[in-house]
C-alpha cells in the first residue's frame, strides 16, 4: 500500500511536469520546458514498476535501436533545416525515439524509464496526430468548436455568476471591460488537450505495465480527465479575474 501511495504521488508529480513542459514549450519558454522535461524524467525513475520483469515491452533488437536513432536524427534534422523552433510534437516525438532506444539497453534503471516513457509519448503522438492532424486534414472543425463550447462558454457562464461581465466575439475570443477593456483568446493551451493527452499516457502506461484491469483502468483515467478538465476550467477563470483587475497586457492567450 506504501508503495502504491508513493507511485500515486510519483504519477501525479509527473504529470503536472509534463503539462507545465507542454505549455512552456508550446506558448512560453523552451529552456523552461526543457527543465521540466528532465525534472519529470528524473521523477520517472523513482516509480516502482512491481511487474516490469514479468513481462518486455520490446525485445532486444538492433532493429529498434536504429529505428529510435532514426527518430531523433529525423526530427532535429527537419527542424534545424526549416529554422523552427522544437515545439510540444518534436519533444515527445524525441522523447518517443529516445525511449525506443533506451528500452534496447542492457541497464535495468534505463530500461525501466524507457517503457514507461514510450508509453506516454506513443499515446501523445497517436493523439495529437489524430485530433490535429487527422481532423485538420479531413476539415473536421473539432479544435475550435471544443474550445468554444468546453471551455469558453462554461467560464463565461461561472464568470458572469459572479458579477463580471464578459461579452463573446467570436469562437474563442471574449472582450471583458474591467479597470480597462481587454480582448482575451481563449485556444491552444487553454484547451487542456496536451494536459490530457499527457494524463492518458500516464495512466495507460501505468496501467499496461501494473496489469490493471479494464475497469480499473477506465474508472482512474475517467477520473483524472474529469479532474484535468475542471482545473483548466479554473485555470481559464483565473485568466479572467487577473484580465479583470490587473491590466498590464494587450490581450491573453
Amino acid at each position: 500500500m506504501e508503495d502504491e501511495n508513493k507511485n500515486l504521488v510519483l504519477i501525479l508529480l509527473v504529470l503536472a511536469l509534463f503539462t507545465g513542459m507542454a505549455v512552456e514549450v508550446s506558448e512560453g519558454s523552451t529552456t523552461v520546458g526543457v527543465v521540466l522535461f528532465l525534472a519529470s524524467i528524473l521523477l520517472l525513475t523513482r516509480i516502482n514498476f512491481n511487474h516490469l520483469g514479468d513481462s518486455g515491452l520490446l525485445k532486444k533488437s538492433k532493429t529498434y535501436f536504429v529505428i529510435g536513432i532514426f527518430i531523433v536524427l529525423a526530427d532535429l534534422y527537419y527542424n534545424i533545416k526549416e529554422g523552427g523552433e522544437l515545439g510540444t510534437l518534436d519533444f515527445m516525438t524525441l522523447f518517443f525515439g529516445i525511449s525506443l532506444i533506451g528500452t534496447q539497453l542492457q541497464n535495468p534503471q534505463v530500461e525501466r524509464i524507457s517503457r514507461f516513457g514510450l508509453y506516454i509519448s506513443s499515446v501523445f503522438v497517436a493523439l495529437y496526430l489524430i485530433f490535429y492532424t487527422m481532423f485538420a486534414f479531413l476539415n473536421i472543425d473539432f479544435l475550435h468548436k471544443f474550445d468554444h463550447y468546453m471551455i469558453l462558454l462554461p467560464t463565461v457562464k461561472i464568470i458572469g455568476l459572479i458579477g463580471i461581465p464578459l461579452e463573446v466575439i467570436t469562437t474563442e475570443t471574449v472582450r471583458i471591460s474591467g479597470v480597462e477593456e481587454m480582448v482575451i483568446v481563449i485556444g491552444g493551451p487553454c484547451s487542456g488537450l496536451y494536459s490530457m493527452f499527457l494524463l492518458i499516457g500516464i495512466v495507460f502506461g501505468y496501467s499496461r505495465i501494473e496489469k490493471m484491469d479494464f475497469n480499473r483502468t477506465f474508472m482512474m483515467l475517467g477520473f483524472c480527465v474529469a479532474v484535468a478538465y475542471i482545473s483548466n476550467l479554473f485555470r481559464v477563470i483565473v485568466l479572467y479575474l487577473t484580465a479583470y483587475y490587473y491590466p498590464k497586457f494587450d490581450s491573453i492567450h
